[in-house]
């Protein structure tokens, strides 16, 4: 008999006294969390033929850890009785508590056998799943992905078989994703496997989209916009993709107050328990609406972890692709990310899928490719700048100057103490590049300014890319792309950097502990012992310490 359960459960988010947990069920239901001798539920909603739910569990005791259970229509489906993983536990945090923050980018979802480890390397996700089970590794306190957690362009030969059995896969979009139906599928292929839905049931997680979660080079620029509008298939993609992404990942991006004010969980809240509501058209035309007119919604989000401040960006869908005033992020978002960066706090985390700081080289060359495609150079070099980004994905803050100088001189008054007390640390955390890396900018007095990618968790390059990369980032093109981006009358970005270590090609999830000598971050990879592909060894790649004095030097 098929489970109740289709996917889920998974621990989102997590403060002191409450916790959110999200299901996918296969019917209309009501859904019941029960932990410490109490029960908390929530009736299902519908979206597409598709039922969700998720449990506001509260008051619980600082710092406690409770092992739960789930019910639906009283009928017990979690924790499944066959299983060999420990219990399911929502862990509250402790006041003071430092944190520990595991996070990565980049996931395909294919098997974990030999054949799937042969072609896209070991999910070092399901690695690390499998030593926070068996007790190796700590549970962090959050799961953090920064994009591409599914991949709704480049699919599997399953998803690709899923996509044959309901449309002919010749007629666009071909092997793309279509519809909100397609993404369900992609979602479950993506986080159901044993091992990491254990490790999302007990671990809390946050989420924000990068290009492929929709397509690749998603709002690269106007051009390439007003391109994908012109297809017959377009409009119902991006439709689906932000209404699933509301329900699968941002949903539980939300604290219990943030929730309480978004317009799409105000219709599942203010619907009766009685029965089911259905969002399939409401959500869709919101959808319609945040595509375009990215102000009128909010996909980032802020969190305080006692000391530890994260901000999570959306580096996508909130950009400005207006010729004359290009941004990452467009006014109303830049704004918004001003009024959080503030003093006061022991470290600064900013979270955003495209790294900040590239090599210096390719960030040079990302921001000659902008000049040239906004005109510097006269019309046809626009032509070939704007082939030039869609060929090599140059669209990360290099080739968005105005956000870049923006948000380096926010990012450089709060390490200068200009925003209240400096923090020891200002880091960004991401991904995208599928490689990893930390680099640091050059400064003498303040805060330290660093930069830790994690980039794939499971989407190895080809080697001979590989290759290419470090020519792009750390070879000839860092003096040749230095005096291209000079010749276009770039600006000087206002400070150095350079990258302190790396990079590395593994698959990765690194984990980012905060201790009282420094912020330590730690990259991890799957190794396959024995030919026993579907019980990979966690192996650390390496362990950095940025050390809270100016004058010690980046330890590992």
């Amino acid at each position: 008999m098929e489970s109740p359960l289709v996917l889920g459960p998974m621990l989102r988010y997590v403060d002191e006294t409450s916790a959110s947990i999200w299901v996918e069920t296969q019917a209309d239901c009501l859904v019941s969390v029960h932990a410490e001798g109490r029960s908390w539920q929530a009736r299902s909603f519908a979206v597409h033929g598709h039922h969700f739910a998720l449990v506001e569990v509260d008051r619980l005791e600082p710092g406690s850890v409770s092992p739960y259970g789930i019910e639906i229509d009283g009928v017990s489906v979690w924790p499944d009785a066959r299983s060999d993983y420990p219990p399911s536990v929502i862990a509250t945090r402790m006041p003071g508590q430092r944190s520990r923050i595991a996070y990565g980018s980049c996931r395909t979802s294919v098997s974990h056998d030999r054949s799937g480890n042969r072609t896209h390397g070991v999910d070092s996700m399901r690695a690390f799943a499998l030593a926070v089970a068996d007790g190796r590794e700590v549970r962090p306190d959050l799961l953090l992905f920064l994009g591409d957690q599914v991949y709704a362009d480049s699919t599997t030969k399953e998803m690709q078989e899923f996509i044959r059995g309901r449309r002919d896969i010749h007629d666009e979009p071909g092997k793309e994703l279509k519809d909100f139906e397609e993404y369900a599928h992609l979602y479950r292929l993506a986080w159901s496997d044993d091992a990491n839905r254990w490790l999302l049931s007990c671990v809390p997680s946050a989420m924000i989209f990068d290009d492929h979660d929709i397509r690749d080079d998603w709002n690269a620029s106007l051009d390439w916009k007003r391109k994908m509008e012109a297809t017959t298939w377009w409009h119902e993609r991006i439709v689906a993709g932000l209404a699933s992404y509301w329900v699968y990942q941002h949903l539980g991006n939300l604290s219990p107050r943030e929730r309480a004010t978004d317009e799409m969980w105000q219709q599942v809240s203010g619907s009766p328990d009685a029965g089911s509501s259905d969002l399939s058209a409401a959500l869709d035309e919101f959808a319609d609406r945040c595509d375009k007119d990215p102000n009128s919604y909010r996909w980032s989000y802020s969190r305080d972890f006692d000391g530890t401040r994260l901000i999570v960006l959306d580096s996508r869908a909130a950009r400005d692709l207006t010729p004359s005033a290009r941004g990452l992020l467009n006014g109303q978002e830049l704004a918004w990310f001003d009024d959080h960066m503030q003093g006061g706090f022991r470290d600064v985390l900013i979270a955003t899928s495209l790294p900040f700081l590239l090599p210096l080289g390719l960030h040079h060359v990302e921001a000659w490719d902008e000049a040239i495609a906004q005109g510097a150079w006269g019309r046809l070099a626009a032509w070939v700048g704007e082939r030039l980004r869609r060929a090599f994905d140059l669209e990360h803050w290099a080739a968005f100057q105005n956000s870049f100088q923006a948000v380096a001189g926010i990012a450089t008054e709060l390490a200068d103490g200009a925003r209240g007390p400096s923090p020891r640390t200002v880091m960004f955390l991401s991904g995208d590049v599928h490689f990893s890396y930390l680099a640091e900018v050059e400064r003498q007095t303040g805060s330290r300014i660093v930069q830790a990618v994690c980039s794939p968790v499971r989407n190895p390059l080809p080697r001979f890319l590989r290759w290419f990369s470090v020519l792009m980032s750390y070879g000839a093109a860092t003096p040749l792309g230095a005096a291209a981006a000079y010749s276009a009358k770039v600006p000087d970005p206002p400070f150095r950097w350079k990258t302190v270590k790396g990079p590395w090609f593994d698959n990765n999830l690194a984990l980012l502990q905060d201790a009282p000598d420094g912020l330590t971050a730690t990259w991890h990879k799957g190794v396959v012992e024995d030919g026993d592909d579907l019980h990979p060894r966690l192996e650390e790649v390496a362990s950095i310490t940025v050390p809270t004095k100016r004058d010690s030097e980046v330890s590992s």
